[in-house]
């Protein structure tokens, strides 16, 4: 019978919360906004882990549809994911003075998405619940 919480889902939360500090610490809010880790998926032979980030408070509002306004937006995602990968080694190694497995798993940063899709769709579903709400008095 497996365990309920496996030395994998261990190790990505402490990846999570140690990460989470350095990344405030690294990449300060007025740059990007803050940054938040979502999730970490360690892979179950502990190589390897997937980082997944959002933006919350950006500056620039997500909400405005003009293809210029979500161009930019995209930019600096695409942007601050890159930077997160660059940096991935450093961040590594200051996890591993922490970590007390003899490996430290590989970094890989990914943008998620699921915040504001999920947005998107609360904003799709009040717009109906409104626009029906409208039409029946």
């Amino acid at each position: 019978m497996p365990k309920e919480f496996g030395r994998n889902q261990r190790v990505a939360q402490f990846i999570k919360e140690e990460l989470s500090v350095l990344v405030q610490r690294e990449f300060p809010m007025n740059q990007y906004g803050m940054i938040t880790l979502t999730n970490v998926d360690v892979s179950p032979d502990l190589g390897s882990a997937t980082i997944y980030v959002t933006v919350l408070n950006a500056d620039s509002s997500d909400s405005d549809s003009d293809d210029s306004s979500l161009s930019a937006s995209m930019q600096k995602k695409e942007k601050l994911v890159a930077e997160l990968n660059e940096k991935k080694g450093f961040f590594r190694h200051e996890i591993s003075h922490m970590l007390t497995s003899r490996g430290v798993p590989t970094l890989r940063f990914k943008y998620d998405e699921s915040i504001e899709r999920a947005q998107r769709l609360t904003d799709i579903i009040n717009s109906v619940s409104q626009s029906n709400d409208e039409s029946s008095s």
